[in-house]
């Protein structure tokens, strides 16, 4: 299938229409996000819908590149007390999901318990864009943050000042709040995973692709980590409606989610700052760059074996 072959392509809404107004109904995640709603646990009652869709779309081929690298990322957490982040790559609204369903799928004891573990770092928007885009996200552990990116655009509106700076003073609340929720997710072993580009990549569109600044802050408040590359998309954007995402183009191919070796956080991110000149104009960013570096080496050394 074509990524642009609308005939072929069913969305989300047109096939799975059903599975998301029953989610709808065991929906219990907030709807308008506040420093007091930014941790949410995953529901169980709408994750068995979400089942339905991921094992009907993830072909039975997907599977977990360098298993080993997840399991020695489990151990460090578990029996070593580490404070860990997945760090991931970013092309579809499935890629969450499909960590988590791959991990449980895995089978043994530790792939599964890591997979409970894992909490995602989300934007308030998954909450606030729907009732059905809400329910869709939360069959999954998150925190939720008021992204940047989000801010900058609500400053590009045409509103008050004032208006304008009591969004700002929200979204410190709420990210503050995050912070402290985050904090509390490391005391109890559980794993934060984010996506370090802050949105889905899109063809065509290089600067989809690029680490946002603020990425720099989590390796100084993490012991560990590793990176995980997204190789296969089962869940296009629509071009013809990239804004809503039930209108996402199904499209199964087979996933492969690759784990790169543990990485010292601290160690890493001084590396990096070491060698970089004294003129740099933003070191931080430099240290995301070079994150972002790693795991498109690695997807692109996943795309070569494939295709040998």
């Amino acid at each position: 299938m074509l990524y642009k072959d609308k005939i072929m392509a069913v969305t989300l809404r047109e096939k799975y229409g059903k599975e998301f107004a029953e989610s709808i109904k065991l929906s219990k995640a907030a709807a308008k996000i506040d420093e007091t709603s930014v941790y949410e646990e995953a529901n169980p009652a709408t994750r068995k819908y979400m089942d339905i869709l991921l094992k009907a779309t993830i072909p039975e081929d997907s599977k977990l590149g360098n298993i080993e690298n997840f399991k020695a990322f489990y151990d460090a957490v578990v029996k070593e007390g580490k404070h860990g982040l997945i760090m991931m790559e970013h092309y579809s609204n499935l890629d969450l999901p499909e960590i988590i369903y791959l991990l449980e799928k895995n089978g043994e004891d530790w792939s599964k318990d890591l997979a409970s573990r894992i909490v995602a770092i989300a934007g308030m928007k998954l909450n606030e864009e729907s009732a059905a885009v809400r329910a869709f996200c939360e069959s999954f552990s998150r925190v939720v943050v008021y992204p940047s990116r989000s801010l900058d655009a609500v400053g590009n509106k045409e509103i008050s000042e004032q208006e304008k700076e009591e969004e700002a003073a929200r979204a410190r609340k709420i990210n503050f709040a995050a912070m402290r929720a985050m904090d509390g997710c490391k005391k109890r072993g559980q794993v934060i995973l984010v996506f370090p580009s802050g949105t889905r990549y899109r063809p065509g569109v290089p600067e989809t692709k690029r680490g946002l600044r603020e990425m720099d802050s989590y390796l100084r408040l993490f012991d560990i980590m590793i990176c995980v590359s997204v190789n296969g998309n089962c869940l296009k954007i629509n071009p013809e409606n990239s804004s809503d995402m039930l209108e996402d183009l199904i499209d199964p191919e087979q996933i492969i989610l690759t784990a790169s070796p543990i990485i010292e956080c601290k160690k890493y991110r001084n590396s990096i700052l070491e060698k970089l000149p004294e003129d740099c104009e933003d070191p931080k960013q430099a240290v995301v760059d070079s994150v972002m570096k790693l795991m498109e080496d690695l997807h692109d050394e996943v795309e070569k074996s494939k295709n040998n």
